[in-house]
């Protein structure tokens, strides 16, 4: 064979393993666009949109399986294809598992729990979160007689403490200024009370400290149904603008992760969790992280779930540093 057909031959060869595995290549592609573009995913149906936001760093998991399988195919094209998803991935969430800063002598440290409406063991749910030993601690699903469980385990800890309807917040340091947050959306039923506000009097100062627990979503065959969620966001987003303390913190079961738009009245006027994924519901297998802790004049520094309790969701604790 001469060297010409030699150097042809190699060149239909290079030219076979680059079309190998297109399918694959085109699939890691659209994955990274998704991740990019997550935003022009429309959500006038079925809110497709914040469903998939809902749901965002689960991408990293089929781009892990393409991976595999472009190994096994021994695909160059998709291998390079990959490229684009993994790049977008580590741009979105790979901040999020970086180790958390040293803390702070002066860091608040605070905890956001739903505690469950049907919770079995409303004492023990409170012992443990006492165990992590935060300056606040914020509850959701308050009812009797198990609310006054919580009031009685937490009080030699805890002995300032504020309950509007369903929602709690108990704290070392002294509390006023306590009153409703109304959050409560259009054609709710009545007695519909999730949501306060008061002001912590700190070492370092005084911090709002605002309590809330929007409307359950539900995925449904037609899509995402969370316009009670989406409004009563638009209500609480309305309510921090009114704020005067220029620190805030916002503690709460938010039906909703940072990434998905419809919680954008919050996540626009406060600052997100800088560390940790945290995710929080259901606490037998997490998805996502509903549980929030967000702020304004404050850094979250870094979010974490704590061990599970008697609720389906996992309790949240974060650190949170004073500007």
């Amino acid at each position: 064979m001469t060297k010409r057909a030699e150097r042809a031959g190699t060149g239909v060869a290079d030219g076979r393993v680059w079309r190998r595995g297109r399918v694959l290549a085109g699939t890691a592609v659209f994955a990274g666009l998704l991740l990019l573009f997550h935003g022009m995913v429309p959500n006038r149906v079925g809110r497709l949109g914040s469903l998939l936001e809902s749901f965002l760093p689960w991408l990293g998991v089929p781009v892990v399986v393409l991976l595999v399988l472009a190994l096994v195919r021994r695909s160059p094209l998709a291998l390079v294809a990959l490229l684009l998803p993994v790049a977008a991935w580590t741009y979105l969430f790979g901040g999020l598992l970086l180790p958390a800063p040293e803390p702070g002598d002066d860091d608040l440290v605070v905890v956001q729990h739903n505690v469950s409406d049907e919770n079995p063991d409303p004492e023990g749910t409170a012992r443990a979160l006492v165990r992590a030993e935060p300056d606040l601690i914020a509850l959701e699903e308050l009812v009797s007689p198990a609310l006054e469980v919580y009031a009685e385990t937490l009080a030699p800890d805890y002995p300032y403490r504020t309950v509007r309807g369903t929602v709690g917040l108990w704290s070392k340091h002294p509390l006023d200024g306590t009153g409703p947050l109304d959050i409560a959306p259009q054609g709710i039923g009545e007695g519909w009370e999730r949501g306060l506000r008061a002001v912590a009097h700190t070492p370092r100062g005084e911090i709002a400290v605002h309590v809330a627990h929007l409307p359950s979503v539900r995925v449904r065959a037609s899509g995402l149904a969370s316009s009670w969620r989406d409004e009563s966001a638009g209500l609480l987003g309305d309510a921090l603008d009114a704020e005067e303390q220029s620190r805030v913190v916002l503690l709460g079961d938010l039906n909703g992760t940072v990434d998905d738009r419809a919680l954008a009245p919050l996540t626009s006027r406060l600052d997100v969790a800088e560390r940790g994924l945290a995710l929080s519901f259901p606490a037998g297998f997490p998805v996502a992280r509903i549980d929030q802790v967000l702020a304004r004049g404050a850094t979250v520094e870094s979010v974490r779930t704590l061990s599970a309790t008697g609720s389906d969701h996992l309790p949240v604790a974060a650190r949170v540093t004073w500007d």
